[in-house]
């Protein structure tokens, strides 16, 4: 039932198709010095920053884009496009101070109004900005602007280089939302001229940050060019990135053996053996989570007892050391290694495995199998019978098709009969979103460094709740923590309300992220992040 999923290697098919790779006649080897070439992944649903949920997409977006703060190397905050920044002594108002002469990538002027537009434009319900409701609640007025009035959300600008943001209550984390991609300025006249294919055209997509669009063909590529209107364009390295939007692993790998590509994140699961311990092959810890998604909505996963029987019937040491190869780690809980806790020197796993101990048995799954099928008793469907067919969605990139299949004879052992939906990236998280599916692959890598950055996707009214599940307890207990100023009881919240989804079964949690890539020996001084970015600005090829 447990067989290993090979994933066929097809290096010599696949080297007909390098077309695809944007058609680049120069490799990277032999092109400028000048021009990186990367793939993190294939097509974006979309790298409008207020509709932005993917990490890929992200990837793109910081490139392109510039809030009032930043992260650096370290993951410190730092002044991106404020130059210095201030909270009041009861920390309800935040006040940020723009640097002088900003300008946007066509050479206009930016200042503190475009923040008050483009921070509103999260909040406006025509917008459906995924994050709106989790990154801008705790500002006042919130509500009323995401009804509609647009003007009731508590951000102003006194003056042309000077931004307030007025909060309900004090926020621990708030300089981490404020370097969050999302809230980055967008140029009200064009998105307002363009319409929603603002994105795509390298004339509307306007930015603030190091490089614009110059190349936009869905499929193939997108081509960004250094911002000379940049404030620090002066330390910008590279002239163009190339984001290749490669779907498949093993054409981007032979991409990459080829000299077309220096930077590709997921080479083929097939290939890791041989390509561990290399000095192309490099693997970092990710904050985050990859689970699998119930939609609430649909019978009969509305039954918490059904959820919960499904995810303890995952052997999640299998998937993670033998299906993912040892690249990822067992979940034991909801929330991964790396994640803060109100005491810097431990951390919110650590807190949790020695307050609650660990909510599955990754080292005896024979426990967790024979609960869940208990679980599926007690919901009405002994051995799965009268137990509807049901279908899994997934893509078909690094592990998520073999773990698709090993799901699948997981739950055949409950008796159930669970057929994969393989699409497109841009279409499952399109999908996904809808609520167009009865169970699908998932995952999160923090947006910033406190649990609730991800514990809070499971909010009612959370954007990014795409399995809709809802929980009074649950939803008073995120409240709380939001509006705690006491560090240690935001975080004895935020415990709470992670045993409240996992004794829920709001999501399964499978397994604790790593990132692994292969990157050119000679291409330096660049960074990956515990977000799953990679900062390529400041880059160097020798």
């Amino acid at each position: 039932m447990k067989k290993m999923i090979t994933l066929l290697a097809v290096l010599l098919s696949t080297a007909v198709l390098l077309t695809s790779c944007g058609g680049a006649k120069k490799t990277a080897t032999t092109t400028s010095t000048k021009t990186i070439h990367i793939r993190v992944g294939g097509s974006p649903e979309t790298i409008d920053p207020a509709l932005n949920s993917a990490v890929d997409g992200a990837n793109m977006i910081i490139h392109a884009y510039e809030g009032l703060l930043k992260f650096d190397k370290n993951n410190d905050i730092v002044a991106g496009l404020a130059e210095t920044w201030e909270q009041s002594k009861d920390g309800l108002t935040w006040t940020f101070h723009l640097r002088n002469n900003l300008k946007w990538s066509d050479g206009s002027t930016l200042t503190a109004d475009d923040f008050v537009y483009s921070w509103k434009r999260v909040a406006d319900p025509l917008t459906a900005a995924p994050y709106g409701y989790d990154l801008l609640n705790l500002i006042v007025g919130y509500d009323e602007a995401s009804k509609g009035n647009l003007d009731a959300l508590g951000v102003e600008a006194p003056d042309a280089s000077t931004f307030v943001v007025h909060l309900v209550n004090p926020c621990i984390y708030f300089d981490k939302i404020a370097a969050f991609a999302v809230l980055v300025p967008v140029q009200k006249a064009t998105i307002e001229a363009a319409g929603d294919g603002w994105t795509t055209d390298p004339k509307t997509y306007i930015t603030d940050g190091p490089y614009y669009m110059t190349e936009y063909t869905d499929g193939s590529q997108i081509v960004f060019a250094k911002n000379p209107h940049y404030y620090d364009a002066a330390r910008v390295t590279f002239d163009t990135i190339v984001w290749h939007l490669i779907e498949d692993d093993n054409t981007s790998y032979t991409a990459f053996n080829q000299d077309e590509i220096h930077l590709m994140k997921n080479p083929p699961t097939e290939e890791i053996p041989s390509l561990s311990g290399t000095e192309e092959f490099h693997i970092e810890p990710l904050m985050g989570t990859y689970y699998v998604s119930f939609n609430t909505q649909r019978a009969p996963f509305d039954n918490s007892l059904v959820r919960q029987a499904l995810s303890l019937a995952i052997d999640r040491k299998y998937v993670a050391e033998t299906i993912m190869q040892g690249t990822y780690s067992p979940a034991k809980n909801f929330v991964g290694p790396g994640v803060s806790d109100a005491t810097p020197a431990s951390s919110f796993a650590q807190v949790t495995e020695a307050t609650y101990g660990n909510f599955f048995a990754t080292d005896n799954y024979e426990s967790d199998l024979a609960k869940a099928k208990n679980l599926l008793a007690q919901a009405g469907y002994p051995e799965g019978k009268g137990f509807p067919a049901f279908e899994y969605l997934t893509n078909d990139t690094a592990y998520h098709k073999a773990v698709a299949e090993y799901l699948q004879s997981a739950w055949a052992q409950l008796g159930l009969t669970m057929t994969v939906d393989i699409q497109e990236w841009k279409t499952v998280t399109s999908n996904r979103r809808s609520g167009n599916f009865d169970v699908a692959r998932n995952g999160w890598v923090y947006d910033w460094d406190d649990p609730s950055n991800m514990i809070n996707l499971f909010e009612t009214t959370n954007g990014n709740n795409d399995g809709k599940y809802s929980s009074k307890t649950f939803d008073a207990l995120i409240d709380k923590a939001r509006n705690e100023t006491n560090v240690a009881e935001h975080y004895k919240l935020l415990h709470e309300a992670e045993q409240t989804l996992l004794k829920d079964g709001a999501m399964a949690p499978v397994a604790f992220y790593n990132d692994f890539w292969l990157q050119k020996s000679n291409l330096k001084n660049t960074w990956h992040s515990p977000y799953g970015y990679w900062y390529l600005m400041y880059g160097t090829l020798e």
